[in-house]
């Protein structure tokens, strides 16, 4: 295991980097907390998600007047 390695490393520092280590070690479990609770946004997606918030004109389909001379 790794532990008795870090507790042999960190018994060889002087006591103020000790002192940064742990301080290490305390921002490190609040980053893993702060992670774990963030919700995941949930997907969505598929056939009809933008029904309702898209609108579109009934002569979408018609050319437009300033290319009738084209056609």
């Amino acid at each position: 295991m790794i532990q008795p390695v870090i507790l042999e490393k960190l018994a060889e520092l002087p006591e103020s980097l000790q002192t940064e280590v742990l301080h290490y070690i305390e921002f490190l479990i609040e980053k893993q907390a702060k992670n774990s609770t963030q919700e995941k946004p949930t997907k969505r997606g598929g056939l009809g998600i933008w029904k309702g918030t898209v609108w579109m004109s009934d002569d979408f389909d018609e050319p437009l007047e300033d290319l009738k001379d084209y056609m």
